[in-house]
């Protein structure tokens, strides 16, 4: 065990907090990552917090250690590489880790035969296999200490197909899925597990995903109201934007659905995914590994 984990360790075990000394953000440098990780370094959580970009991550940990006096380590890391991946949860091993927020993501936009398959396979990895090898390595960890939590991202097209992001609104549907089979598994062993299924939310979606978001609302409504949730519900839908759309819906037939948000994704769409994210426009074509979520 490093001195690093050791120091880490040391210090986050003098707080008293529901799910442990220590919470792994996933996503954390931009946007809705980034704001999990800033509410949970607010209510005292020592932080391990993972994205590509390790610059933008030592900012935010040196912001969070100024600001809140909580340990904050530093993971770069690539959630498209399984081995990437896969050596995250062997570093982690010694961490006193009690709750997992998989925060990082992307989407498309556009016609599906017009983006690039490789770029959608990698959503999947991203979006989907990388939670499920994280989840799966970190829950077996929380059944050992007989409590966890795990914060899942959802999105409202979790719910019904949607044109112009088919492929996007699947994985989605994915999580939304595992997140609520996961619940009613782990429940009785002291593990909470939440859904968090967002309305459009100004993280930079817009400019990664080649779309003109109309209204949104800003990534700090997630986190609180997320965390709050956890342990009382099985999905929330932050944010009063989030609730009214889902509201509009009740009732509606999931064909209903499907036609309403795929006109309103055509309308959004400029053409095919742009493959660049605020952490830079990538010469190999990798997309975004931010949090993000439009819908």
């Amino acid at each position: 065990m490093s001195d690093n984990v050791t120091a880490i360790n040391h210090m986050t075990r003098r707080r008293s907090l529901k799910y442990g000394p220590l919470a792994l953000v996933t996503g954390a440098s931009d946007g809705i990552g980034r704001e999990f990780a800033r509410e949970l370094a607010r209510r005292g959580y020592g932080l391990i917090i993972v994205a590509r970009r390790s610059d933008r991550l030592e900012a935010l940990a040196e912001e969070l250690a100024s600001a809140h006096g909580v340990a904050v380590d530093v993971l770069p890391c690539d959630l498209s590489q399984p081995d990437q991946v896969e050596e995250l949860i062997r570093t982690t091993a010694h961490y006193d880790i009690g709750l997992l927020v998989a925060a990082a993501g992307y989407g498309t936009s556009g016609p599906f035969t017009r983006i690039p398959v490789e770029t959608e396979l990698d959503m999947i990895d991203v979006n989907c296999r990388a939670v499920v090898q994280i989840s799966h390595a970190m829950a077996k960890r929380f059944v050992r200490r007989g409590s966890g939590g795990m914060v899942l991202m959802s999105s409202l097209l979790a719910f019904q197909g949607v044109a112009q992001s088919a492929n996007y609104a699947a994985t989605k549907a994915f999580i939304q899925t595992f997140a609520e089979g996961l619940r009613a598994e782990l429940r009785p062993q002291g593990i909470d597990v939440i859904a968090c299924a967002p309305g459009p939310i100004a993280s930079g979606f817009a400019t990664r995903a080649n779309l003109v978001m109309g209204m949104s609302q800003p990534a700090s409504v997630v986190a609180a109201a997320t965390l709050n949730a956890l342990g009382r519900r099985g999905t929330i839908r932050p944010g009063l934007l989030a609730k009214a759309l889902e509201a509009s819906f009740t009732g509606m037939p999931r064909w209903g659905r499907t036609l309403i948000l795929s006109k309103i994704m055509a309308g959004m769409a400029r053409g095919p995914s742009r493959k660049e994210d605020s952490d830079t426009a990538l010469s190999s074509g990798k997309p975004s590994l931010n949090p993000v979520d439009p819908i």
